[in-house]
């Protein structure tokens, strides 16, 4: 089969493999503009005659790790028609989108999975957990009157107040998406959305929320606040509708503390595992990482079956990695014994900091000697992923 890299003549054809497939419908008058999107994507696809048979989007985008900004594709739009499904082609064009991924500087892959099981199989692990909050009206009770006040704005009054609070959000987990200002406006708002900003006495913007409401229901799809002040200013501008709304909905990261600050925190909160993450690049992962110091240098014998360039053995620390590779083929010449196995699924989940190398021990994900899985963990700073855009 040939994969090839889809021109602007081929874009048509992929909305309506995507239309097809994910079953939505683009209005005429919308379509110009959904074309016109996709020339920051890379599409492969895959043709059966004239007709394109299967597709893939990478997107270029960026996450924050640690403080740091690192190159990521997203991978999206990943479709067959029926009659080319379980003929190898999506499995061919996610091998692809990994070379192309890595030709093009993207050391990491995110994606929302359909299926967990099936991105698994590729080398893409959990990144986040999300959890939504469903409060009923007659939990909406205040808390302490904040000194602070709220503002709100639209999309079309969109202020860079609120990336500036999102970026410091940032500061606290590892996998936010970076974010520039048309990214806010064409995929984090939608037409509905309002945005409230909790701002202090020094009139500096310290949290906002971004919702919606309908049908006497509030949505708040997400949250970010930076200390305790806007968290409490926050939910009182939200039992404000207590005469408006029967509940309340609040997905944000499971590690946010809401809502334990809350005069009634026992409410119906449901957690689901979201977006998934991969390595493309593991020795440029390594390097980037902010590993903490002071613990002896440790092998990682990593396996990849599906980015092969990853392959090999690693010896990380003293602030530097060396890479041990064969001559010949993708597998280390006489690798050390010591040190630790693992796949670049969990490498993976590691780095994010979804999973701790004890933790996937435990399960016997990853296989050593429990002396080196201490030592490992040492090295891996406390971490906290979150993601809350999709793509």
């Amino acid at each position: 089969m040939d994969i090839k890299l889809l021109k602007e003549d081929d874009y048509l054809d992929s909305l309506r493999l995507s239309e097809y497939a994910f079953q939505y419908n683009v209005p005429e008058d919308k379509i110009p503009a959904r074309l016109e999107n996709l020339k920051s994507h890379k599409l492969l696809g895959i043709r059966n005659g004239s007709s394109l048979a299967a597709k893939l989007h990478i997107i270029p985008l960026a996450v924050s790790m640690n403080g740091a900004v690192w190159r990521m594709g997203g991978i999206a739009g990943v479709a067959a028609y029926p009659e080319y499904r379980r003929s190898g082609y999506v499995k061919s064009l996610i091998i692809a989108a990994l070379s192309q991924m890595q030709e093009d500087g993207q050391i990491v892959s995110l994606l929302a999975p359909f299926d967990f099981v099936f991105y698994r199989k590729f080398g893409w692990e959990i990144l986040s957990d999300r959890k939504k909050v469903i409060i009923e009206k007659m939990n909406l009770k205040f808390l302490s009157p904040q000194p602070g006040i709220i503002r709100r704005y639209s999309k079309a009054a969109h202020q860079s107040e609120i990336e500036d609070i999102y970026q410091k959000y940032c500061e606290n987990y590892t996998g936010l998406l970076f974010r520039d200002t048309k990214w806010w406006k064409e995929h984090v708002y939608d037409d509905n959305s309002q945005m409230a900003v909790y701002y202090n006495t020094l009139k500096e913007a310290i949290g906002y929320i971004l919702y919606n409401i309908k049908d006497r229901k509030m949505d708040i799809q997400e949250m970010a606040a930076l200390n305790q002040e806007a968290r409490e200013g926050l939910w009182n501008f939200i039992c404000q509708h207590d005469s408006m709304v029967e509940n309340v909905t609040v997905t944000t990261s499971v590690h946010d503390p809401f809502p334990y600050y809350l005069n009634q925190p026992k409410l119906k909160t449901e957690i689901m595992p979201y977006f998934m993450c991969r390595i493309v690049n593991v020795k440029e992962c390594l390097e980037r990482f902010s590993f903490n110091r002071g613990s002896e240098p440790i092998f990682l014998h990593i396996e990849d079956h599906f980015a092969l360039w990853n392959n090999g053995t690693y010896l990380v620390g003293n602030d530097e990695v060396k890479e041990y590779k064969a001559k010949q083929g993708s597998q280390c010449v006489n690798p050390p014994k010591r040190g630790i196995r693992l796949s670049i699924n969990e490498l993976s989940t590691i780095l994010f900091g979804y999973k701790r190398p004890c933790e996937l021990y435990n399960m016997g994900l990853i296989k050593g000697s429990k002396q080196d899985v201490d030592q490992f963990e040492t090295m891996i700073p406390q971490m906290k992923s979150a993601f809350y855009d999709f793509f």
